[in-house]
């Protein structure tokens, strides 16, 4: 397939996938995320990023899934400003796609790699996005202000998760953990300090796998 056909095919598969997640793309968004993927794919053999090669499958399985959390997002801040942490974040997911749609976030992306943190870097000056940020760091040794959403895509199980970053949770804000199928165990396992106060069911267009999301806040804030 020639280029402008693969790059039309994609951005066809995006603003479908978008759609049908009720997420509205305009023009400078559309061409922002598929930018994003660009970079992925350029950057993806010198510094590792993502096992998933092929541009339609990181297009499903990175951008859609990250956009997947937008909505629910969006009604927790009821179009408020908020600070965002992007744990163990890669190669930027959900991270940078939040940037791109939500320039009223500042959103700060956290890896223990390096090149990763880099990467993240060039993304948000290629891409314009002064409301991105990234840390080279261990989450545990992380010294910032108190974050409204910290945010994690498989990072760790839930007990480490909030564990490690209890520091960087403000005292009203929650946790937003994106999971795989609902994790019972998990959640059985939390120390009474923290709550879930609900757990919310994905679909990613294209992507034959359970997802959810699941919130978290102290118990005290309840």
């Amino acid at each position: 397939m020639p280029p402008e056909a693969a790059q039309g095919s994609l951005r066809d598969a995006l603003l479908k996938g978008a759609d049908t997640l009720g997420v509205a793309l305009n023009d400078a968004q559309g061409q922002a995320l598929l930018g994003y993927l660009a970079l992925m794919q350029k950057w993806n053999g010198v510094y590792n990023l993502t096992a998933v090669r092929q541009p339609a499958e990181m297009l499903t399985h990175h951008l859609l899934d990250s956009l997947a959390v937008l909505p629910p997002l969006r009604r927790h801040l009821g179009g408020r400003a908020a600070r965002i942490l992007d744990v163990g974040s890669g190669g930027g997911l959900p991270g940078v796609v939040l940037a791109i749609l939500e320039p009223q976030l500042e959103v700060t992306c956290v890896d223990s790699v390096g090149k990763k943190a880099i990467f993240i870097r060039q993304v948000g000056v290629e891409l314009k996005l002064p409301n991105l940020g990234a840390v080279h760091a261990r989450v545990e040794d992380l010294r910032l202000p108190p974050f409204d959403v910290v945010t994690s895509r498989a990072f760790a199980s839930l007990v480490d998760f909030t564990r490690l970053t209890r520091h960087l949770v403000g005292e009203q804000g929650v946790w937003m953990a994106l999971k795989g199928k609902t994790p019972d165990d998990e959640i059985a396992a939390l120390p009474p300090e923290w709550a879930v106060f609900h757990v919310e069911q994905l679909t990613v267009p294209g992507l034959d796998a359970e997802r959810c999301l699941v919130w978290l806040r102290r118990a005290t804030a309840a």
